[in-house]
């Protein structure tokens, strides 16, 4: 059990990484004169990946873990959220925030995976938040967790497409585009 404990720290240790280079970013831009929104509801966002932590250390506490052939695939799956998330993360640069972080009149990103897809980063945290569970076996978690997280998504989505149309190029760039998955024919 103690490698599961281990496994599910790193993946913490990495998200506590991501918010200390999210502020790091978000001051490099409110320096260039951008501003954030959505502050509301960020708090819930906070909460929900923490107690996302807690319940998947809870249940597989209680549960144990039993890994079968089957076990592959929600880790495959999971891999692929992280390079997908390193793609995205390396593709904004300066501009990828936790926190949604308008740039007045910038041009937004369009290379890397947002040349196929409007919500990568989003697209990530979807299938973590379903995988991250379903390797350890812990059904309730990935549950719960994937509709709290589609709620959430669905609110902040909106006030993020909502801000970035209203001050940059975002509606013109990612025309025709889906949120998450690619259209076949590009």
């Amino acid at each position: 059990m103690i490698w599961v404990y281990a496994f599910i720290s790193l993946v913490i240790v990495q998200r506590l990484v991501e918010v200390g280079l999210a502020n790091q970013n978000a001051k490099w831009i409110r320096s260039k004169g951008g501003y954030e929104v959505g502050q509301t509801h960020y708090k819930y966002l906070v909460l929900l990946h923490g107690f996302f932590f807690v319940s998947l250390i809870t249940e597989v506490t209680i549960k144990g873990v039993a890994f079968d052939l089957w076990s592959a695939i929600p880790f495959v799956w999971f891999l692929f959220a992280q390079i997908l998330r390193l793609w995205a993360l390396s593709s904004l640069g300066r501009f990828w925030n936790t926190r949604i972080m308008i740039l007045p009149d910038a041009n937004v990103i369009a290379s890397g995976p947002y040349r196929y897809i409007k919500h990568p980063n989003y697209a990530v945290v979807i299938i973590e938040i379903a995988m991250l569970p379903l390797f350890f076996k812990a059904y309730v978690t990935a549950f719960l967790f994937s509709l709290l997280n589609a709620i959430v998504l669905y609110i902040r989505i909106h006030t993020e497409e909502e801000a970035l149309q209203a001050a940059t190029n975002y509606e013109a760039v990612f025309e025709g585009k889906a949120r998450f998955t690619p259209k076949l024919d590009e």
